[in-house]
C-alpha cells in the first residue's frame, strides 16, 4: 500500500552555479562521499548532482516531513545497482527506514528530476 508520493525537479544551471560558487563544500553538506564520487564520474558531473539532490527532496516529500529535524541530507544515500537502477540506502536507522522506496531519476542538459513512492512494507 502506498504511503506517500513526491517529485522534485531542479534546474542543472542552478546546480552548476553552487559548484562554480562553493566547490565541494555544498555537495558535502547533503551529499555521501559515495553519492559525490558517483556524479564526478561523468563528463558533466552537475547533471548527475542535479538528479541526487532532486532525488533526496522527492523522498522527504513522499514521506512527509520535507527537509527538517525529522529528515537529515544525509540519513540516506542514493545508490545504482548493477544494472544502474537507483535505490535508496538508509544510513540512518528512523521511523521511515522500514519503509519500502521505489525511485526514478531522470535529467536533460537543464533539469534533473525524481520521483519517490514510499510503500508500507
Amino acid at each position: 500500500m502506498t504511503k506517500g508520493v513526491g517529485i522534485d525537479i531542479i534546474e542543472v544551471s542552478r546546480i552548476k552555479e553552487l559548484m562554480e560558487k562553493y566547490g565541494d563544500k555544498f555537495f558535502t553538506r547533503i551529499l555521501t562521499e559515495n553519492e559525490i564520487n558517483y556524479c564526478k564520474s561523468f563528463k558533466y558531473p552537475e547533471i548527475h548532482f542535479a538528479g541526487r539532490f532532486a532525488s533526496k527532496e522527492a523522498y522527504s516529500k513522499s514521506i512527509g516531513v520535507g527537509i527538517s529535524r525529522d529528515f537529515g541530507w544525509k540519513d540516506i544515500e542514493i545508490l545504482n545497482d548493477g544494472r544502474g537502477k537507483p535505490y535508496i540506502n538508509h544510513l540512518k536507522e528512523n521511523e521511515y527506514s522500514k519503509f519500502h522506496f521505489e525511485i526514478s531519476i531522470s535529467h536533460t542538459k537543464d533539469y534533473g528530476s525524481a520521483v519517490v513512492v514510499c510503500e508500507k512494507a
